[in-house]
């Protein structure tokens, strides 16, 4: 790596890409702004946010006593989700049984069980949860139905049915109702756009990514900006690796007069890298794994049970260069640790929280500081230059699709 990585820096421009998420891009300033004040309280630096448009901000921070200033961008897609999650109860059902015929059918839930078990729970959830209301909807109807035909006479017996189907009905609009306290319903839908096209992006996704690539690659070309940082937490550390990706094989990224990073967070990478059709990612995490033009550090916890955590993306699905593989570089945000004592009780099993947690303060940080990484004075490259892998990373190839086709 050359000069640009070792170099101070003074001014970062941080492209933030969210994960399956129907929020606008308003919650995350705030998460930033909230967060940001506890760190600096409990790592002793001053850190202040100003709004830069509907999806940015702007950040002026002194860490390590040096000044520095940022600009956070968000790619928004919430729009994207939003339109895919507007579906029916019955459409929601009919979604459940084509995304379990996908990763069954395709072998790929088996293997992602060879992984953490973590993440494949929490895939089985949403259809557990689903399959449990339908089943009470269901008896319930039958119950009601069962009761109007004993105790109505044989020509008014219909009721007891339908009065049964109605209540069955409302059962189930009730549990999509509470669906923000259970989330049964986002994480089918999750899934099934996951799934949708076997591995494939949707064409708006990709459209979405391509605007996206063009903001970076216009910042990377502007000789006033230290740092160019990606970051891509959960769904978005996939996307993150397609839109890098992109820019490597056209030429603009190693044409940044920026040093690159990418930074990816609580990472989901195998429940794409493994289906049948994701040929375009697999080709992706190929070629990003081998560059010089950027580094990529991968964080995730063992902690977090939506994460793969601790399984490099590239390797275990198969695509890792014959020649040798350079990144991601993977290390544990180690929650168990850094949230300290009290707050791990309190969390530790709050597993959709946690899955969010790299965003937010860490009273006892080690390496890992969200705010030292995005505000601070090193590049990402400096910052974890010296850090060594963690020892536990799954490395193993275990995808069993692993064309890379154009």
């Amino acid at each position: 790596m050359d000069e640009r990585f070792d170099r101070p820096v003074r001014r970062r421009r941080v492209f933030y890409i969210p994960g399956f998420d129907p929020y606008p891009p308003r919650r995350y300033r705030e998460f930033y702004r909230k967060e940001g004040a506890d760190q600096a309280r409990y790592s002793g630096y001053r850190i202040a946010l100003r709004g830069a448009g509907p999806a940015a901000w702007e950040v002026d921070a002194t860490i390590e006593d040096q000044d520095v200033s940022a600009r956070v961008d968000v790619l928004v897609w919430s729009d994207i989700v939003n339109a895919s999650m507007d579906q029916g109860i019955f459409a929601t059902y009919l979604q459940m049984v084509r995304t379990a015929w996908i990763y069954i059918g395709s072998g790929a839930l088996f293997r992602l069980m060879r992984l953490r078990r973590g993440p494949v729970i929490a895939a089985l959830y949403p259809v557990a949860f689903l399959m449990l209301q339908l089943i009470l909807a269901a008896t319930v109807a039958g119950l009601l139905g069962y009761i109007g035909y004993e105790l109505l006479p044989l020509s008014l017996c219909w009721i007891g049915f339908v009065v049964g189907l109605v209540a069955a009905v409302m059962l189930l609009r009730a549990g999509r109702r509470m669906d923000n306290r259970i989330l049964a319903y986002y994480l089918m839908h999750d899934y099934a756009f996951s799934a949708g096209l076997r591995g494939a992006y949707p064409p708006a996704l990709e459209s979405r990514l391509n605007a996206f690539q063009d903001q970076i690659a216009a910042v990377m070309a502007d000789p006033d900006t230290d740092e160019v940082l990606v970051v891509g937490h959960s769904s978005g550390a996939y996307l993150g690796v397609s839109v890098l990706a992109d820019l490597l094989r056209d030429g603009r990224l190693g044409q940044s007069h920026a040093a690159v990073g990418f930074l990816s967070l609580g990472q989901v990478v195998p429940m794409v890298s493994f289906l049948p059709n994701a040929d375009r990612l697999r080709r992706d995490l190929h070629d990003l794994s081998q560059t010089d033009a950027l580094a990529w550090v991968d964080i995730t916890a063992l902690g977090d049970g939506c994460a793969f955590a601790l399984c490099d993306p590239v390797a275990v699905s198969g695509v890792a260069p014959e020649d040798g593989q350079r990144w991601p570089l993977v290390i544990s945000a180690a929650f168990s640790r850094t949230l300290g004592a009290e707050q791990w009780k309190r969390l530790r099993r709050a597993w959709f929280r946690l899955h969010f947690q790299y965003l937010y303060a860490l009273p006892q940080a080690e390496d890992y500081d969200y705010f030292r990484v995005t505000a601070g004075p090193q590049t990402l490259a400096a910052r974890y230059a010296e850090r060594a892998p963690s020892p536990s990373t799954i490395r193993k190839p275990i995808s069993g699709y692993r064309s890379m086709s154009p």
